[in-house]
């Protein structure tokens, strides 16, 4: 079938609408570190629940730096001790308890409507992003009739799409939303990279794309990265976090100033980046195991060593690094994020490098 050129152009001018709009809400969270009202974390000790979920990622009630810890908890089984609730503590001029990631127990829009207006505005903004982005995305396909990834421009604005929507699901689900500046200022940075560099024309498939594998391998494919492409940026923001954690726990910083301030702790941005990759992982074996099924059919032969089959296998070898660092206690921290972002740095010289400067037989990015 004809490509419907001026479907499109719709869908051109649904991505410039969905990176305006992403660019306000990455202003809007921005404004919120810089002008909104921190809102003190209940009490991470009220309540069975809340203690039931202290070792879980969704129990988000703890202290930023340099806030007192909470008691240990006791032996398994064991119950609590009672205590009488005592009142809140008022807060130190300047210090602020964060508004981010508050007790799962309080709904997500009562979580939104507490946390402020930069807050509201900012998610609304982003889900608009997601909406304005999603129907690009679709609408592209639809001008193509086909899976809307079929060279290097599509793959990027549909990798972008998934990110977005993910992160700001993370961000309903654990009150992330202080992350939300870094993650959705990423997502913009990729999205205005693809619509001024690498931007192409909708327009048919070459022939070797031309298989019902193209809507199972490159769509597991697509999901994954936008998965691995949130968790490299929380990784980033964990090496932030931890080392201005550091600098306070050795006094060579003032607690309770600046931007670290108001993420989440260290922990909960290292369970976060862990899960995340948990939940990735999986999607990329299959589009790995799909792509071998796939060439089989194609070429004769499940796997070749071509350059970018190479480089996917070393991409999952990291991952799989990452995974079985993160659950090994002396590699947590620091070191195993090193190999997550490892993987990430090799998942993008994939994309950029061998499929766009490598012959090969993946050389299907559409770059000239």
């Amino acid at each position: 079938m004809p490509v419907n050129l001026a479907l499109g152009h719709v869908s051109t001018d649904f991505l410039i609408v969905a990176l305006v709009i992403y660019s306000l809400s990455v202003v809007a969270f921005a404004g919120d570190f810089a002008f909104g009202r921190p809102r003190r974390a209940a009490s991470a000790a009220t309540g069975q629940q809340a203690r039931e979920r202290a070792g879980a990622l969704a129990s988000v009630g703890a202290a930023s730096v340099g806030a007192p810890a909470a008691a240990p908890a006791g032996p398994p089984g064991s119950a609590a001790p009672a205590a009488p609730a005592a009142p809140a503590a008022p807060s130190a001029p300047g210090s602020a308890a964060p508004d981010s990631m508050p007790e799962v127990a309080v709904p997500a829009l009562r979580a939104i409507r507490q946390a402020g207006r930069w807050v509201q505005v900012a998610m609304a903004l982003s889900a608009a992003g997601v909406v304005a982005h999603t129907v690009a995305v679709v609408t592209r396909g639809l001008a193509v009739h086909r899976a809307p990834w079929g060279n290097m421009y599509e793959f990027v604005t549909a990798l972008t799409c998934v990110a977005a929507i993910f992160f700001l699901f993370v961000m309903i689900k654990y009150r992330a939303w202080t992350l939300g500046v870094f993650v959705m200022g990423a997502v913009v940075v990729a999205l205005g990279l693809a619509e001024t560099l690498i931007y192409t024309a909708a327009g048919q498939l070459v022939p070797a794309l031309q298989s019902y594998w193209l809507s199972i391998h490159v769509t597991a494919m697509t999901l994954a990265t936008g998965i691995f492409f949130v968790a490299a940026v929380l990784g980033v923001v964990y090496l932030a976090a931890d080392r201005s954690a550091r600098r306070v726990a050795a006094g060579r910083a003032e607690p309770g100033h600046g931007i670290m301030s108001r993420l989440p702790s260290v922990e909960q941005i290292d369970r976060l980046t862990y899960r995340t990759v948990m939940f990735g992982f999986p999607v990329w074996t299959f589009g790995v195991i799909a792509g071998a099924i796939w060439a089989d059919q194609a070429w004769g032969r499940y796997w070749g060593w071509d350059p970018v089959e190479t480089w996917a296998f070393i991409t999952w070898v990291l991952y799989a690094a990452f995974l079985h660092a993160r659950a090994t206690a002396g590699w947590r921290g620091r070191r195993a994020h090193y190999i997550q972002l490892l993987g990430f740095t090799s998942l993008m010289f994939n994309i950029l490098v061998v499929q766009v400067f490598i012959a090969g037989l993946h050389s299907y990015a559409g770059v000239s």
